[in-house]
């Protein structure tokens, strides 16, 4: 039986500053070592409990955040962007995933390093007139594939606004709870990782009576993707199904949330494109 995880940066503990984030930080190292803490704890548990193969997809920035000397035979990581699917790249054949380290969604008050797939460019997206989160674009995709999401880790404002509100069967753990965007307090991590150890020991548990879902949204699906500046909406435009509503949103429909998904992906690629232009006629 195979499951899959979904690893992010933002809502790991500990992780409060830019330079925790980036190739490049000073601190960029030891976020590395505390996502890679989590991540195989939560792989180790899963295993225990009758998942022989782990895909794990490194889903943080450049997404080759993870360390790999010491994975275990029974996981799998993919690394790497851009590619199919993003952050659930490697979620099609698996029977149930945890997302890992999520965070809320732009504009979220005090909550760290809040904002929706890409800080430079997008200020929201709306999947059938709901505005989404990461979890909530990545949990719709999953869903279209027939695969629940039976636990989230992360940060404590976006399991209370959306995984409570849209997936009240998986299982959460708060891995820290956020005083403003850049600051937030964190448990040992000895604690996290004996709770973690029980969340996933629950969430296999539900798994396995069948009290976990997929997310399902109702098809055509129906995309709005506000953005931060104008020249990125001017981008998305260029595609033949987009339609304009105006200086910053666009929006499009898609037959299934994974066709959504892969053209949402394109506009963010084209934005940083564009970013890159202006970038470098400065």
């Amino acid at each position: 039986m195979k499951a899959f995880i979904s690893v992010d940066m933002e809502g790991m503990p500990y992780i409060v500053v830019l330079s925790h984030l980036n190739l490049k930080g000073t601190l960029y190292s030891e976020a590395r070592k505390i996502a890679t803490k989590v991540t195989l704890t939560a792989a180790e548990e899963l295993n225990k409990h009758g998942f022989d193969e782990i895909v794990v997809a490194d889903s943080h920035g450049p997404m080759v955040n993870l360390l790999v000397d010491d994975l275990p035979e029974y996981v799998e990581i993919v690394r790497g962007y851009p590619r199919p699917l993003s952050m659930v790249a490697g979620i099609e054949d698996c029977k149930a995933a945890l997302f890992l380290g999520y965070h809320a969604k732009f504009g979220t008050m005090k909550s760290t390093f809040d904002h929706t797939y890409s800080g430079r460019a997008v200020n929201k997206v709306e999947v059938n007139g709901i505005e989404a989160s990461e979890f909530l674009l990545n949990a719709y995709v999953a869903g279209d594939l027939n695969v629940p999401i039976m636990l989230v880790a992360g940060e404590a404002q976006l399991l209370k606004d959306d995984v409570k509100r849209y997936a009240p069967w998986a299982e959460t753990l708060a891995l820290k709870d956020s005083f403003s965007r850049m600051s937030a307090k964190s448990r040992s991590m000895v604690r996290i990782e004996k709770e973690l150890r029980e969340a996933v020991k629950k969430a296999v548990k539900k798994f396995n009576h069948g009290t976990v879902k997929p997310l399902k949204v109702k098809k055509p699906v129906k995309i709005g993707v506000s953005f931060l500046a104008s020249h990125f909406a001017d981008a998305a435009e260029l595609l033949p199904m987009v339609k304009r509503v105006d200086g910053l949103k666009v929006e499009y429909t898609a037959k299934s949330m994974v066709e959504a998904y892969r053209i949402f992906e394109l506009f963010v690629l084209a934005s940083s494109g564009v970013y890159a232009i202006i970038e470098s006629l400065q």
